[in-house]
């Protein structure tokens, strides 16, 4: 999967493995960690996912916005 945008409220990601809206599904990054979400949309060639609320999201949006800068 590739990350395609992300903020501290969810991610769009392209990926060949679609699930069903509602998924439950947990998100991993190589430098932000790991995080809970839920599908939200599914079209094209990835999904929408919306992040648990609270300060946990917002922080992992940021280390892997931080990570893209910084890693290329």
């Amino acid at each position: 999967a590739a990350l395609a945008a992300i903020s501290g409220r969810g991610a769009r990601i392209e990926t060949q493995a679609i699930l069903e809206r509602g998924a439950r599904v947990r998100l991993r990054h190589p430098v932000a960690g790991a995080i809970n979400a839920i599908v939200a949309d599914v079209a094209g060639e990835g999904m929408t996912l919306d992040f648990e609320p609270g300060p946990g999201a917002i922080a992992f949006a940021l280390a892997a916005i931080a990570a893209d800068m910084t890693h290329g």
